[in-house]
């Protein structure tokens, strides 16, 4: 979930200010220093690639870079839109690198990857929203390390009829967008998106390609409620979702949109039940949950999940 960060770009949020709260103990981590973790960045920046670890100021990119396990931010540094949550610098994006798609090839290659997460900015100014751009990034990874399974983590396409016909032709082994939050906190939190477009984004592409898994993720502690969280859960299994993320929101800048609460581990372990209970394959609850956290992990449990199910099934 990108969900973290300082927003370079702060003159595009109102003038206001939420002073950020001292972090618990449960959600603290350890500064990033280990060889693995360097060797992870020079080959990023040899690429010229960025990745959402950094721009989102993820708290578990120690842990992540040094199992040389990142998240590629492809199309650019800088967003369309303007979130209430995210590190994402706004303003108007460069062209497209045709040489990106290559590079990130390259990189998957050299840090010998077995599982690798794509994601991007919005790009509301492309007239497919940057869905081609994905897809071609998806052929040069299958092209330069064929064993490596891939997973996207998209925008919502918003008003870019047709965009994921690109996707379906090319398509990834697990597709992820997240809904962020409950629908009542959208016009404050995620203003530029739309919650029931996010829904029928993730419906479509199950129903496209059925045997491909779906995933998507919120995050907690904006203030929602349980009743809230457990509609979303019944939302996106209506919509055929395969695995969930839930996760503790962290306030990256006081320009960004206050912690309401510091959600306990135990009420994850609440959610997680609720969720399982619900019928998701795969279900990641906890305080430093993100979206790419153990993602190469989860897709090994999200295959056995389903096979499991399938015998069951017999």
């Amino acid at each position: 979930m990108t969900n973290s960060g300082a927003l370079r770009h702060p003159e595009k949020r109102k003038n206001i200010s939420n002073p950020i709260q001292r972090k618990p103990s449960w959600i603290r981590v350890k500064a990033p220093n280990s060889n693995k973790f360097h060797e992870t960045r020079k080959i990023m920046r040899e690429l010229n690639l960025f990745t959402v670890c950094e721009e989102a100021a993820c708290p578990n990119i120690g842990e992540c870079w040094s199992k040389k396990h990142a998240t590629v931010m492809i199309m650019g540094d800088i967003c369309t839109r303007a979130c209430a949550f995210c590190n994402v610098a706004t303003g108007k994006p460069k062209a497209l690198d045709p040489l990106e798609p290559l590079n990130v090839g390259l990189s998957v290659s050299k840090l010998g990857l077995n599982h690798v997460v794509i994601t991007s900015v919005d790009r509301d100014d492309l007239e497919d929203g940057g869905a081609k751009h994905f897809a071609n990034v998806i052929a040069a990874i299958r092209n330069s390390s064929e064993e490596t399974t891939i997973e996207i983590l998209t925008p919502d396409f918003k008003d870019k009829h047709n965009a994921i016909d690109h996707i379906v032709k090319t398509p990834p082994d697990v597709f992820n967008h997240n809904l962020e939050t409950v629908p009542r906190l959208y016009p404050s939190i995620r203003p530029g998106a739309r919650y029931f477009g996010s829904l029928k984004l993730l419906n479509d592409i199950k129903k496209r390609i059925p045997s491909i898994f779906t995933k998507s993720g919120i995050m907690v502690g904006l203030g929602e409620t349980k009743s809230e969280i457990g509609q979303v859960m019944d939302d996106l299994r209506s919509a055929e979702v395969d695995f969930l993320t839930v996760g503790q929101y962290m306030q990256p800048t006081p320009k960004h949109a206050k912690i309401d609460r510091f959600v306990p581990p135990e009420e994850f372990e609440v959610f997680e039940k609720m969720a399982r209970g619900k019928g998701f394959l795969m279900v990641s609850a906890s305080p430093l949950t993100r979206s790419s956290y153990h993602a190469g992990d989860d897709y090994a449990k999200l295959r056995l999940a389903r096979e499991a199910k399938l015998i069951l099934a017999q």
